[in-house]
This record gives C-alpha cells, sequence and structure tokens, in this order.
C-alpha cells in the first residue's frame, strides 16, 4: 500500500511539474509597437510585463512574413514547403502532425479561441471556438463544434473572456490554449471607449518613409505603400462616394460596410459621430503630400488605439492568472505572426524580408523555469516554438520538425551548436508583391526575387540598418554575396527546399 501511495505522488508530482501553456498570438503586431522593443509609438504595459517577468527575444524571425504561413509554421514547427502552407489562398493539411495534437496525446486539455485563418476545419483540440476568415472587430461570429454563434461586444474582450472562461473550466488538469486575436489586423477597428484615444496625436514619419525604390524593382511594383495602397473608405474611414476606386482595394467599401453592419444602432451612432470629426479635414486636402500625410496619420491612431485595447486585454489574462493561483506554472508566449511595416520603406502590411517584416515580437514567461528579465540576442524563429513548448511539455518533438527547443536559450546560457543564419521564403504575389527567398547572416543578408521580378538585394546591416542602399553589385561587398550564395544553397539543401 505504501508503494501505491507513493507511485501515486510521483505521479501527482509528475503531473504538477507540466506546465501549463498560454500561447498569445496577434495579428500585425509590428514589433516597434511593444514597448519592451520600442517606446517611440506607445506603451505596451501588460505585454512588457511577460518579458519583464521573463524572456524578450531580440531577434525572432519569421520563415514566411504572411499571415496563414506563419500560422502553420507554429502548428507544424516546418517550414512554408514542408507543411504545404505556402500562401493565404491554401487550406491547411489539418491530417498532419501538429503541436496541439502532441500536447493532447501527452494528456493536456486543448483549446483555440479566435483567429484560425487555416481555412480547413481545426484539428488536435479538444475545443474550438474560431473567427471565420477574417473574423469581424464588433459582435463577431464564432465557429465552433456544433455551430455558430454571434458574441456581443468588441472581438479582443470577446476572445480574452472566452478564454479565460475555458482555463477556468480546465484549470485542474494540464492545459494548452491558443488565444488568438484578430487585432490590429487592417482595417484597424478601435473600441468605442478608445476612439478619440490618440485622435489628436500626430505620429512622425519612419527615417525611411520617403526612401526611393532606386535598384529594387520588386519595391517599384508593391501595392502595399502609404502613397498608393490604402483606400481612404476602408483605412480612413471616410464617406467618400467621389473617390476614384483602386485596383488594389476596388473590395474594400462593401468589406468595411460588411464591418459597420455588425454594429447595433448604438454602437454605430457613435462610431459615425467620432469618424464624421475627420470630414472636414479630408476635405480641405489640396494636394497628395496632404492625402498621404492624413492617410498616414488615420491609420496610425487606429492601429495603435487597436493595440491599447490588446494590451489591456494581455493584462486580464495575466491579472486572471495571479488570482487563480496558476501564474507560477503557466508558460505564457506572445508574438505577432509576423512582423508589421508602419511606414518603413513607405509601406504598411508585412511580405518583404525587409527587417520590419521579417522580424516578429516574441516574449516568454514561466516563473518556474525562466529567469526574469533574460533579453534573448540569438536567432529565433516561430519555427521553434512547438519544439519549445513541447520540451517544457515533458513531450519529446518529432524528428521531422526543423524547428529547435529554445529551452537552453532561456535558461540564460551560451549554445554554441544554436543557428548562426536564417533562411526565408515568401511564395504569393497578392499586392504586386515578388516572390523571393533570402538568407541573414550577421550583418548580412542577401535576397533574391524571382517571380515575376528577377532581381538581387544585399545589405550591410551594421552600416545600413535602415536597409536603404542596396550593394549587390557594390565590388566592396562581392566577397560577403558569394559567401551569402553559399550559404542560402547549403540552408536550401539542408531544410530540403523544393527546387
Amino acid at each position: 500500500m505504501l508503494g501505491l501511495l507513493n507511485g501515486l505522488t510521483l505521479l501527482g508530482q509528475q503531473q504538477q511539474d507540466r506546465p501549463n501553456i498560454i500561447f498569445i498570438m496577434a495579428d500585425d503586431h509590428a514589433l516597434k509597437a511593444i514597448s519592451s522593443y520600442s517606446a517611440d509609438w506607445i506603451q505596451t504595459p501588460n505585454i512588457d510585463r511577460i518579458g519583464k517577468e521573463g524572456a524578450v527575444f531580440q531577434e525572432a524571425r519569421v520563415t514566411n512574413s504572411v499571415c496563414s504561413p506563419s500560422r502553420a509554421v507554429i502548428l507544424t514547427g516546418k517550414y512554408s514547403h514542408l507543411n504545404g502552407m505556402k500562401d493565404n489562398g491554401t487550406y491547411f493539411n489539418g491530417a498532419q502532425v501538429t503541436l496541439p495534437k502532441l500536447l493532447k496525446s501527452a494528456g493536456y486539455q486543448t483549446a483555440i479561441i479566435g483567429k484560425w485563418h487555416l481555412f480547413s476545419e481545426p484539428t488536435g483540440f479538444d475545443y474550438w471556438d474560431i473567427l471565420p476568415d477574417q473574423g469581424n472587430y464588433y459582435n463577431p461570429q464564432f465557429l465552433h463544434k456544433g455551430g455558430d454563434t454571434i458574441r456581443e461586444g468588441y472581438v479582443t474582450d470577446v476572445i480574452t473572456e472566452q478564454s479565460i472562461k475555458w482555463i477556468d473550466q480546465h484549470k485542474k488538469e494540464p492545459f494548452f490554449i491558443m488565444v488568438h486575436h484578430k487585432a490590429p489586423h487592417r482595417n484597424a477597428m478601435p473600441p468605442l471607449k478608445y476612439l478619440n484615444l490618440l485622435s489628436k496625436k500626430r505620429f512622425p514619419y519612419p527615417d525611411s518613409f520617403f526612401q526611393q525604390s532606386d535598384g529594387r524593382p520588386a519595391m517599384e511594383r508593391q501595392q502595399i505603400s502609404f502613397a498608393k495602397g490604402l483606400d481612404i473608405r476602408y483605412d480612413s474611414k471616410i464617406a467618400c462616394d467621389t473617390c476614384a476606386v483602386t485596383t488594389v482595394n476596388d473590395w474594400a467599401p462593401a468589406e468595411y460596410q460588411r464591418e459597420l453592419v455588425r454594429m447595433t444602432a448604438e454602437e454605430r451612432a457613435i462610431w459615425d459621430n467620432h469618424y464624421a470629426q475627420y470630414q472636414s479635414e479630408f476635405d480641405r486636402i489640396k494636394n497628395d503630400r496632404q492625402m498621404l500625410d492624413f492617410q498616414y496619420q488615420r491609420f496610425m491612431q487606429d492601429y495603435l488605439s487597436c493595440i491599447t485595447s490588446l494590451d489591456e486585454n494581455v493584462g486580464k489574462l495575466l491579472d486572471y492568472l495571479d488570482e487563480s493561483g496558476l501564474a507560477q506554472n503557466t508558460i505564457v508566449v506572445y508574438m505577432s505572426d509576423q512582423g508589421f511595416f508602419l511606414g518603413e520603406h513607405g509601406l504598411y502590411d508585412k511580405r518583404f524580408m525587409y527587417e520590419e517584416a521579417f522580424r516578429t515580437p516574441m516574449l516568454m514567461r514561466y516563473p518556474n523555469k525562466i529567469n526574469r528579465g533574460i533579453s534573448i540576442p540569438d536567432y529565433v524563429l516561430n519555427l521553434d516554438i512547438a519544439p519549445t513548448l513541447l520540451d517544457y511539455a515533458g513531450a519529446p518533438a518529432p524528428s521531422d520538425m526543423q524547428g529547435r527547443s529554445m529551452r537552453k536559450l532561456l535558461k540564460g546560457n551560451a549554445d554554441a551548436t544554436w543557428r548562426k543564419s536564417v533562411y526565408y521564403h515568401y511564395y504569393e504575389t497578392s499586392f504586386g508583391l515578388t516572390k523571393h527567398e533570402g538568407v541573414l547572416q550577421g550583418r548580412y543578408k542577401l535576397i533574391h526575387f524571382y517571380d515575376p521580378v528577377e532581381a538581387w538585394e544585399f545589405y550591410d546591416l551594421q552600416e545600413d540598418a535602415l536597409e536603404t542602399h542596396n550593394r549587390y553589385s557594390d565590388p566592396q561587398y562581392q566577397d560577403q554575396v558569394s559567401l551569402l550564395k553559399q550559404e542560402l544553397n547549403r540552408l536550401q539543401q539542408e531544410l530540403k527546399v523544393n527546387p
């Protein structure tokens, strides 16, 4: 009997040692819109708290900077060419091995609440409650096993409330939940209480905002710039029946109307009253430069107001963990699905291998195992999330996962075997973009654009942190260009990239 009791005690201890896991992901949250990384735009004290009480990854990168592919990489621990999700127009193959399936097999309760955006039905989750496609900001529809539900309220609040509710019902055994927010994805629609938060604030242009695209043909054809990619109705929320419909955003006015009709009459009255204040300013615009400034300020005001709501809701979740006694033994990860341009190179959106889209915010807290205030300078990837969480959960990662556990780095230890270079591959041609792949190694970056534009770009990030000068043809850098081409070929072979 004593042996049986000892065995049960050991089993209970092992159960207790396994951490709960909360993976929080925003959509299009720029690294510089988190004050742990930069105080230029906004203060985010709750997101910052995760890093202050754990680790901030200074060089977190994505393998493919666009929504659906990044989500598939996180689920599978594999590059896009192996998990099959190369672009936003593909259905995710849910039959393959994924992080939630592996954790479920290891005894975890699993759930995802919020934005899925992988088009196929979620697999590996005991519970799922997801937004259809991009979802809506107000009174959003959720799809779940057994049907769908319209949930009243603002989407960021609703996702947090539903997540806390699920955790509270499953906190007696190890749980894994993916809390996937819609915000601040385009067209950023703040909650009513924050509509006026930044309405009087003006934001300076990033240093590379007016950068010329000379020597960069892929930049010349893109359609994601503030100058030619935004829609006055959809992005700035301005009524303008006479505005020319662009080929980029011919869908935008109807899409905006689909958002507006989800509001109640009371919500719509507050919304319309707020945005009416910008109409007279818009009517006074006389030239393209004034229009550009108007669009940029409006974009930043709404985008960062959404971030404020997002940060507030992260705080609600962290407070719940404290109050319920779960904080010490719960891993909390916060990241974006990829980086995002906020005017750098004159761009919004993501996709390019330039730093602002290629880097992603990543913060992680686990009081039982991760020391406070760690800053990690190594190249880590969204590819590494699955093997890291499996490692902490005591579940082996499949040998074909291409990511690595970050656990040693999170102990504050150097790892001489850690990757020294990063391979990137973007596969879409939407929004005037060009398919491209590239490699980053130390201070140097090499990018190969190949469809429909054929071009090479090379940057010395130590001398040119803003990536304003393509040095591919510069005689001074030919040795480095040659070495990076060799490294690109090596990584293609190592990672089994399709020719």
